[in-house]
């Protein structure tokens, strides 16, 4: 089992990786924060109120929709778009060091973007260190690019499957978006989701584990109904994007998360970046590279 580190020692001290296997790659260097001339709000101020009113029930037209795009989950919305930089390869990153090739390439399903995609998991704590990043990178794409998230499920030690599944089902109900933040504090603030005893850092019984009732009780705050959620959640468009998910991750050599995608060719890790910071400077890089058509 992943020896857990709290929130704070995750975000501040290190960064470790939720491996396929369950190593821990916390020898890599440890990342300085990213900067920015104007840093993204804590996660805790991102959350929005609550909705007032359910969205509309899902119909079947809904979530076949959703199945149908799973290939590109869902998009960040509230990106300040900026125009791509010129591609410049001054040898600063190296092929096979600090990204690797995805061979063959995968389609995005959105041809008129550069998709940058987030392999994550809400239940790693790694993703958990490294999502105000992911906001950051989210906000400051150039207008050619998007962001889109892909959860995944290969750590059933620390309930990501549950997870991977309340994403879709979330997705499908519209509220994917404007929970994102607020699903991460729930896990690693509050513990009203978390597999983890948060005092101790250390696994609680499977017993204990947040079922995907539990899941619906926190969506209900942002206008969903739970007995909706639940049904859409085990619906078989959910498991079928699930599956889908898996054949991605395996496509796009994943297993560690968090990792970067870039529009299906090319991922990295943090740590394959050499930083947070070095994260946003890599995949603006390769943007600009797959842009520039090299």
């Amino acid at each position: 089992m992943l020896k857990r580190l709290s929130f704070l020692c995750a975000a501040l001290l290190a960064l470790t990786a939720c491996s396929h296997n369950g190593s821990d790659n916390s020898t890599a260097p440890q990342p300085a924060p990213a900067q920015s001339s104007a840093p993204a709000a804590p996660a805790s101020a991102a959350k929005p109120a609550p909705a007032t009113t359910a969205p509309a029930p899902a119909t079947a037209s809904t979530v076949a929709a959703a199945s149908s795009s799973a290939a590109a989950p869902a998009t960040a919305s509230t990106a300040v778009q900026k125009p791509s930089a010129p591609f410049v390869d001054d040898g600063k990153w190296v092929e096979g060091k600090n990204y690797f090739t995805i061979e063959p390439a995968q389609p995005t399903g959105i041809p008129d973007k550069i998709v940058v995609t987030e392999a994550f998991s809400y239940a790693c704590p790694a993703c958990n260190a490294f999502h105000t990043t992911a906001d950051q990178l989210a906000q400051s794409l150039p207008s050619n690019a998007v962001m889109t998230y892909l959860p995944v499920s290969f750590r059933p030690d620390e309930n990501f499957p549950l997870f991977q599944r309340a994403y879709f089902a979330a997705k499908a109900l519209g509220v994917a978006d404007k929970t994102y933040d607020a699903m991460f504090d729930a896990i690693w603030k509050s513990g009203e989701l978390s597999s983890d005893d948060l005092t101790t850092g250390r696994p609680k019984p499977q017993s204990a584990w947040p079922t995907i009732d539990d899941v619906a009780k926190f969506y209900a705050k942002y206008g969903v109904d739970p007995k909706q959620f639940v049904a859409v959640a085990n619906s078989f468009s959910i498991n079928t994007q699930m599956k889908r998910a898996d054949d991605m991750v395996k496509a796009y050599g994943v297993d560690s998360t968090p990792t970067i995608i870039v529009n299906g060719k090319y991922r990295f890790t943090a740590n394959d970046a050499g930083g947070y910071a070095q994260s946003i400077e890599l995949t603006k890089w390769l943007i600009a590279k797959e842009a520039a058509g090299k």
